[in-house]
């Protein structure tokens, strides 16, 4: 259950249209729901905004399957990330509506429309076509947080000029988010350039130095440029999140 059906509950009991034991009944279900091997989270939504996130990798397709169903079942969209083409293709066999990306390794399943975070948008900008495996995992997960954002691929700094080129789009953004393998230098190139909250995610692409992204990730905790915000590696999911807590904020004081 989220914000927006719990409100529509309240109010019903309120107007007498839904008796208090009805509502009770769906309340009583809340704030967790006890599969044996999960706990699956229904009160997450109320909390932060947005459900229980499924984290495909290391579960059986069957595990991946009880929990999605348990979400649905409440009404409530449905995540799953790090999930493997095989894994993927029985879950979308099993419950009607799943959809898979095999390019960013999710699967969603939108059962109630999603509404839109902020009229800001949040600039998504990756270094190398190498990248986009991090960078369509963090946009599928901000569309499924109502997260509007425009994509800026392939303008590593082996060809700064490309970068500069979609300058305009950067400064116009609520949030940047910056995703590069190698030595991780666009980060600090964007960080340099824009006056918003810079998100900084290390891949693990690059030769045998690059450490599989830890040369990428100290390269973005020691930038030059002041303030930016680094997740862990290949965390495209984490940046989505962290740029969706900067925006619902920034909304809330705008209401104040």
């Amino acid at each position: 259950m989220d914000e927006t059906r719990l409100k529509e509950l309240l109010a019903r009991v309120q107007a007498g249209s839904t008796p208090i034991d009805d509502a009770f009944a769906e309340l009583r279900q809340l704030p967790f729901a006890d599969l044996g091997f999960a706990m699956v989270d229904h009160h997450r939504a109320i909390r932060q905004g947005v459900p229980e996130v499924i984290l495909g990798e290391g579960k059986t397709p069957e595990q991946i399957i009880g929990i999605a169903r348990e979400l649905a079942r409440m009404k409530q969209n449905v995540l799953v990330t790090r999930i493997d083409v095989d894994k993927a293709a029985v879950l979308v066999e099993a419950v009607p509506g799943m959809k898979h990306s095999p390019a960013a390794r999710t699967c969603t399943l939108e059962s109630s429309t999603i509404p839109s975070l902020s009229d800001a948008k949040v600039a998504l900008v990756s270094a190398g076509t190498s990248d986009m495996p991090v960078a369509e995992e963090c946009a599928e997960t901000m569309h499924m947080l109502g997260v509007g954002f425009e994509r800026v691929f392939d303008v590593g700094v082996a060809g700064i000029h490309r970068l500069l080129h979609k300058r305009p789009l950067l400064e116009d953004a609520g949030v940047v988010i910056v995703i590069a393998g190698m030595e991780g230098a666009l980060a600090s190139v964007v960080g340099g350039l824009v006056d918003v909250p810079v998100i900084a995610v290390p891949t693990s692409v690059g030769y045998g130095a690059a450490f599989k992204g830890v040369a990428a990730m100290l390269g973005m905790l020691t930038s030059c440029a002041s303030g930016i915000t680094v997740c862990n590696i290949d965390n495209g999911f984490g940046a989505a999140f962290a740029a969706a807590r900067i925006l619902r904020a920034k909304g809330r004081a705008g209401k104040k």
